[in-house]
């Protein structure tokens, strides 16, 4: 009798245990919210821009969730003098886009351009960078 009470002990933790497992197999088959921005390798080239054409940049940054669950958009900063004038702060479906919208002004003076962006969401990897380099110079 002890003997067919610890076997049965010991399959119920076999089975617990099993069935444990494949729970987190099915956790990870799912990707969750997905960032991603739609521009090439997470950058935008403005070029070469000269002094005597300088204007303000505003720029529209499309990004996508790519997950397969909505994406949640917490917090956009940017550095360097540039300002975030928008970004969307409802959750965006899987496979939807949405437009981070940011302003900034250029020294009238030859120089690099060197800004970043970084958007903080749901995604798994947390926040995601996009760089904005360019060149201001004289003719």
């Amino acid at each position: 009798m002890k003997k067919n009470f610890l076997f049965l002990i010991l399959l119920l933790i076999g089975l617990f245990t099993v069935f444990s497992m494949s729970d987190r197999c099915y956790a990870k088959a799912s990707k969750g919210p997905q960032f991603e921005y739609t521009e090439e390798g997470n950058r935008i080239d403005l070029g070469t821009i000269y002094i005597d054409e300088l204007e303000e940049i505003n720029l529209e940054i499309e990004f996508e969730n790519t997950g397969d669950e909505p994406l949640i958009i917490s917090n956009v900063r940017a550095c360097c003098g540039t300002r975030v004038k928008d970004y969307p702060k409802e959750p965006i479906s899987p496979g939807d886009r949405g437009v981070i919208e940011v302003h900034f002004r250029l020294a009238p003076r030859p120089h690099n351009i060197s800004r970043t962006v970084i958007t903080q969401s749901n995604d798994p990897d947390g926040q995601k960078v996009l760089r904005i380099s360019g060149e201001v110079a004289d003719r």
